[in-house]
């Protein structure tokens, strides 16, 4: 599948926040959406107008794409899926997109970010309840084991990677024994759990215009 190949910093300046493309460098003070905090182009910093209604919501939809590292066909699937299942359209995106497992993998502190993530699954580093499992896009659900596959823990990443695992913080829905190198989905996400640096109602209007 396709992907936006276009710089991280400027995608972040783009949207005008921290969208954490970059792992730990976001974290950098010379973080460029902290330095330029305006988008890029010629113009500098007089560029960011006023936006309309539909502007906006637009805006809100090209930040969960750019979070989640999806283009629009399939983001816009995760939408119909969503308001085809009982409950809030807005929390139920949420909660299937955070439930991926590229996702559940960088929330447990597996990769520094969700592209390191979503290589790390697509080259069959893990395995999910005992099975391989390749597949970015596969939904995890609540009961699910996320462990490294043996063979590969002896790979340099893994190795570098162990002795930060013990410092990992996750969400309320996961959690992660850092001795055996394991994560699990206790829950679904709900509540705090889908607190997002975006506006999922405001991605609803927008599909539902």
């Amino acid at each position: 599948m396709g992907r936006n190949l276009d710089p991280k910093s400027k995608q972040e300046r783009r949207e005008g926040v921290n969208l954490f493309l970059k792992g730990e460098k976001n974290f950098s003070p010379k973080n460029p959406v902290v330095k330029r905090p305006y988008p890029p182009g010629m113009h500098g910093p007089t560029s960011r107008t006023r936006l309309s209604g539909y502007g906006t919501r637009l805006r809100e939809k090209q930040k969960a794409k750019k979070i989640y590292r999806l283009l629009e066909r399939q983001f816009r699937n995760y939408f119909f899926k969503a308001s085809q299942t009982t409950g809030d359209t807005a929390q139920n995106l949420v909660r299937l997109l955070e439930t991926r497992l590229d996702n559940v993998v960088y929330r447990l502190g597996l990769a520094a970010s969700r592209d390191q993530a979503r290589q790390l699954v697509n080259h069959g580093h893990f395995l999910v309840n005992g099975k391989r499992v390749s597949i970015p896009s596969y939904q995890a659900r609540s009961g699910d084991i996320i462990t490294v596959k043996p063979l590969y823990l002896k790979k340099r990443y893994w190795q570098e990677m162990i002795p930060k695992f013990a410092k990992v913080e996750t969400p309320g829905w996961l959690t992660f024994d850092s001795q055996k190198i394991e994560g699990k989905v206790v829950a679904l996400p709900a509540g705090e759990d889908l607190t997002v640096p975006f506006e999922s109602a405001l991605i609803v209007e927008f599909y539902s215009r």
